[in-house]
């Protein structure tokens, strides 16, 4: 009886932190969603060089993903050890990271918008409508990077309603901004998709201004400066790193992935067909994906919140609960997927072909959800308790054996549906073997005030 009130209180944690971070997370692709279905009725080589572009801007932003996640663990820890002036501060200095790296990344970006986009070799008409698209959603890089900041600091304070209203807001704004900057409405003119990029920016910088002022407050509430102080922005620099690592092996794998599309479908004048269908397909992988990792976010929060109090065990039982709910949420979002599959293109692009050759690839990633499932919370659950480097040390070596693998299927031509098998199997199916034994050992179980990435930086 004890037990089972105790898993009631833990689901009903879990749920408190995980419900509305996944509103918030389904609601964040709903950016690349949103331009991908207004740009889908513009035209296919429009779609296609969205999806360039796209692989590009997100490759920049997730490598700052420790910005979010790093900071998450550890004011939940501080949080848990009872230290809320701490905590902020530490959040602050987050922010101050966040604006340090954004401002030159907008600056590179820009300027080296063509050789990135040549970097994944599509063809010329894809490469055009990319650079466009790129040159401009590139000033939403420091917004967006301010964004991840500032959420991470929420979520570490066990608030995820805040960065979930502002998400949703968000993208409903961005949606509006792109219909009317797109196709023109009255005296706003036409502007193709240099609109849909510039709408995207216009929304992620007014996400970004609430999201800094609510966490200032916060901070001034409890008395934390909002200075820069040079040695907090250095430390949670150094401490991100094995994040940044560890996001840097995800990314890598992704840019494989559409380098191996890319290969496969050649350069004539069909190849845009794959590239676009890939493009639909990752981003509602993506949308799929962020939905999952709501509990995951909930790990993080919870699990730096346990280990900061001193209560290893109970940081054990709620990561098994957590991981029940991965598989159970990876199982009704495979089935879902598979369910709708033959209809999820038509609200995308008006290509018959586009759409034929998607179904196959959502049957093949609906089959990988409930793994998914299971490697979001854990892969959760270890950020929270600061044991970042083993994340990286085992994204290496996922990434050493999944890139040859798909590079080679990608020059065999085996098809979008076999490299789609390929991402499931190698990729997904590696870090979870990889997770899962982590998790069943104790090593990553630290106590204590201080997130262990921190602690080892200061040494």
């Amino acid at each position: 009886m004890r037990r089972h009130q105790q898993q009631r209180s833990e689901d009903r944690e879990i749920a408190r932190i995980a419900i509305p971070a996944f509103l918030a997370l389904v609601a964040e692709p709903l950016f690349l969603l949103g331009d991908a279905a207004v740009i889908g009725h513009v035209g296919t080589r429009e779609l296609a060089g969205l999806g360039i572009a796209g692989t590009v801007l997100q490759t920049v932003v997730g490598l700052c993903v420790f910005l979010a996640y790093g900071t998450t663990a550890g004011v939940a820890r501080q949080l848990g050890a009872g230290r809320r002036t701490a905590a902020l501060r530490q959040g602050i200095d987050g922010l101050w990271l966040a604006l340090a790296i954004g401002l030159p990344a907008t600056l590179v970006v820009v300027a080296l918008a063509d050789p990135l986009v040549a970097v994944l070799g599509p063809p010329a008409a894809v490469a055009e409508p990319a650079v466009i698209y790129l040159r401009v959603a590139a000033l939403g890089i420091a917004p967006l990077l301010l964004m991840l900041a500032a959420t991470g600091v929420l979520r570490g304070l066990q608030d995820t309603v805040t960065p979930m209203v502002v998400a949703i807001v968000g993208s409903a704004a961005n949606l509006a901004l792109n219909v009317v900057l797109v196709f023109g409405l009255g005296p706003v003119p036409r502007l193709g998709i240099a609109g849909s990029a510039l709408g995207s920016v216009l929304a992620q910088a007014a996400g970004a201004a609430v999201l800094v002022y609510v966490v200032a407050r916060a901070a001034r509430r409890e008395g934390a400066s909002l200075r820069p102080r040079a040695d907090g922005i250095r430390a949670a620099g150094r401490a991100g790193v094995p994040l940044l690592v560890r996001t840097l092996t995800l990314r890598a794998s992704l840019l494989v992935t559409t380098y191996a599309v890319v290969l496969t479908a050649g350069g004539g004048p069909g190849g845009a067909v794959p590239i676009a269908t890939h493009q639909l397909a990752v981003t509602i992988w993506g949308f799929l994906a962020f939905a999952l990792d709501a509990i995951a976010i909930a790990a993080q929060a919870i699990t730096g919140r346990y280990l900061g109090a001193g209560d290893a065990a109970a940081t054990r039982a709620v990561t098994d609960r957590m991981v029940r709910w991965g598989v159970v949420s990876g199982i009704v979002t495979g089935v879902g997927l598979a369910a709708v599959s033959p209809w999820l293109g038509a609200l995308f692009t008006p290509d018959d072909a586009v759409r034929t050759a998607l179904v196959p690839v959502l049957l093949v990633a609906a089959l990988a959800q409930p793994v998914a499932g299971v490697v979001f919370v854990l892969d959760g659950v270890l950020i929270g308790a600061g044991d970042g480097r083993y994340l990286a040390y085992a994204g290496l070596v996922v990434l050493a054996a999944y890139a040859p693998v798909m590079l080679l299927a990608g020059a065999l031509g085996a098809g979008l549906p076999g490299l789609w098998v390929v991402f499931s199997v190698l990729f997904m199916g590696g870090r979870l073997v990889t997770l899962v034994t982590r998790s069943r050992g104790s090593a990553w179980l630290v106590t204590g005030s201080v997130d262990p990435s921190l602690r080892r930086s200061a040494e």
